[in-house]
């Protein structure tokens, strides 16, 4: 290659980064260790996504009609609002030496793919919608005055179906009617099925508390860390449980679908929280466990049981499919700002800035170094495209 050639390559991929790009490329990450942890500063996260942060004090209520910034965090909390989201770390807030830190994990396993989920390796890659519709025969699910989980589940995801072949997209459901299917059969299903997603349909109930309300979504919990339920850091919630290789595809698909629920149907937002269900667990595909609304709740079971409310919620959820199907051309999804918008309602708008730089190239590679186990012998199906050799996942969190 001759040496103009080279020279106008170079001056290309140099003109190719923004001033601040470069700015921060000059720096590195400032790990710090605490207990054999690694974590980050507030401030060093908010630089590197040129985002403003706060940190508020875990008596304060964060709503989002009353966050001010795209990334604030709640002290000696998991609690985060990311992009007018809620959403659970794996790990509390800690301080140290006036310092407020965030671990290393939810940096890679939680910030990233909420903040930049066109930016992670793979995504968008969905051909095929596997519908799990939840429970169903003699596991009726969640009871209300108004009917069963599993009808309204089954319902919604009908209603859903049509909405996504319009769109270019097959379905497949893991049941038709009013029949039971053991939870690994709907994982095989999945598991199965060239370039797939798996979203599971489901709605809540509690014994704890008969006001609860509200939509939240679950991926499963990165390896090494706790479930969004785990009240503290328990070893058996930080044992060597095996972790999944599409964990970063499923959290961009949380938030798609996410950000779509809350912008059309305004109900109360729990949150994109983490969790080991089966069905999350034995897929191998990006998958989703949806918790549409609480049956418990007089007023909200009266209006998951009227048929345009489930239609709602069906197309909400279908436009967040189809958000999580443009990342493969890196185009940003629409945040909960954008729908309400256009709804024509008071935006809040926070939108991640793009950058040429990801978190591998700036940390570098022995930063952030995989740790995932050795993959079982068994061949990933073939719509998989495997991971790379290194990624985001962070090293094993030792309790």
């Amino acid at each position: 290659m001759s040496t103009i050639v080279k020279r106008l390559l170079a001056l290309a991929f140099f003109s190719s980064f923004t001033i601040s790009n470069l700015v921060f490329a000059a720096e590195d990450w400032q790990i710090i260790k605490v207990n054999g942890h690694d974590y980050l500063t507030v401030e060093n996260i908010a630089k590197f996504y040129g985002l403003p942060a706060d940190v508020v004090s875990s008596g304060e209520k964060t709503q989002l009609e009353a966050v001010k910034n795209p990334l604030e965090f709640v002290r000696d909390s998991r609690e985060a609002m990311i992009n007018g989201v809620r959403s659970w770390l794996c790990f509390p807030l800690i301080e140290q030496d006036g310092k407020i830190l965030v671990s290393r994990t939810d940096v890679a396993k939680t910030i990233e793919p909420l903040l930049r989920p066109q930016c992670v390796a793979n995504v968008g890659k969905v051909q095929t919608v596997i519908l799990d519709p939840g429970h169903g025969g003699h596991d009726k699910g969640q009871p209300s005055r108004y009917g069963y989980e599993k009808d309204f589940a089954l319902d919604v995801a009908r209603k859903l179906r049509p909405f996504l072949q319009a769109k270019g997209l097959r379905v497949i459901m893991t049941r038709e009617g009013d029949y039971f299917v053991p939870l690994e059969v709907r994982a095989q299903i999945a598991n199965a099925t060239r370039n797939s997603i798996f979203v599971s349909i489901h709605f809540n109930g509690t014994n704890d508390d008969p006001n609860a309300t509200g939509f939240e979504i679950f991926s499963f919990t990165p390896r090494g860390a706790p479930s969004t339920s785990d009240n503290a850091a328990a070893p058996s919630s930080l044992s060597m449980q095996p972790g999944s290789e599409v964990d970063a595809q499923s959290m961009a698909l949380s938030v798609c679908i996410y950000h779509s629920l809350l912008g059309h149907i305004p109900e109360f937002d729990r949150g994109i929280k983490r969790a080991r269900f089966a069905v999350l667990r034995l897929t191998r595909v990006p998958a989703v466990l949806i918790e549409g609304g609480f049956l418990t709740e007089r007023g909200e079971s009266q209006l998951i049981a009227k048929k345009d409310w489930r239609a709602n919620l069906a197309q909400a959820i279908g436009v967040g499919i189809e958000n999580y199907r443009d990342l493969a051309g890196k185009k940003p999804p629409m945040l909960v700002a954008d729908y309400r918008r256009q709804n024509k309602s008071p935006p809040v708008e926070f939108v991640a800035p793009e950058a040429d730089l990801s978190l591998l190239n700036l940390i570098g590679e022995s930063a952030f170094h995989s740790s995932s186990p050795t993959p079982a012998k068994t061949s990933p199906p073939a719509a998989q495209t495997p991971p790379p050799a290194s990624s985001l996942e962070s090293a094993v969190i030792v309790p």
